[in-house]
């Protein structure tokens, strides 16, 4: 039985630990994966890294692997590869780590995503071992209205609004250690943004941030960056 707070209100204690998914369903979903990345005895990195061992690992770890900028920035951020954003990067890649490589829609039925990380679970060591997030049930994927993703933000009322953001990011496009923002697509942008703001994304003070603005506020800077070169 696979639970998820998308199809269940239900409470569960932290003690709560449920299977997350039909492991060998998922051997069957995950050739979709296959095209990139191996899993198993004699894995090896293709297109994609090789996925053993993934279950509560940090971000981007192999010095064999060229990830790319996204990924790499996901790892200075702190994201460890937990079910909750595994859970996320596999429902929309881009929508998790902006700039990924990863050419891929996502996979939108959450039983899906279920069976493909209890298949992968079972390639992590003493699977059984690693502790389940609690509780089971997942938090909700970033889903935004039609009507957050249509907003025309106004450029002037983001510049407005951009100086707490230049504190730290630079305009002029190159990257000191802080993530690069100027010239993303607005949705790109926005998407991060929203993802911060429901605490998806690992970084504290960008989720303070996010969390202090509203949608049009959003849009706005998304519409101002987004037009820097």
């Amino acid at each position: 039985m696979v639970i998820w707070a998308a199809l269940s209100s239900a409470a569960w204690s932290d003690e709560t630990a449920l299977q997350i998914g039909d492991a060998a369903r998922g051997a069957e979903v995950f050739q979709v994966c296959a095209q990139c990345h191996q899993v198993g005895e004699g894995a090896s990195h293709g297109t994609g890294p090789h996925l053993n061992g993934i279950f509560d690992r940090k971000v981007a770890q192999f010095d064999d692997f060229d990830y790319s900028q996204g990924i790499l920035r996901a790892r200075r951020d702190g994201m460890v590869w937990d079910l909750e954003h595994l859970d996320a990067y596999l429902t929309n890649p881009k929508t998790l780590v902006s700039g990924t490589n990863m050419e891929f829609a996502g996979l939108s039925d959450p039983k899906d995503r279920g069976d493909v990380l209890a298949y992968l679970r079972s390639f992590s060591a003493n699977p059984q071992n690693i502790p389940e997030a609690a509780p089971t049930a997942l938090k909700q994927e970033v889903e935004l209205p039609p009507e957050v993703l249509a907003m025309v933000g106004d450029p002037e009322y983001g510049e407005y609004l951009s100086t707490e953001c230049t504190t730290c990011h630079q305009l002029d496009g190159d990257y000191d250690g802080i993530p690069v923002i100027t010239g993303w697509l607005a949705e790109d942008f926005v998407l991060a943004m929203h993802a911060y703001k429901q605490k998806i994304r690992p970084h504290p003070v960008m989720q303070m941030m996010a969390g202090r603005l509203a949608d049009d506020e959003i849009a706005a800077l998304a519409a101002y960056f987004g037009a820097l070169e």
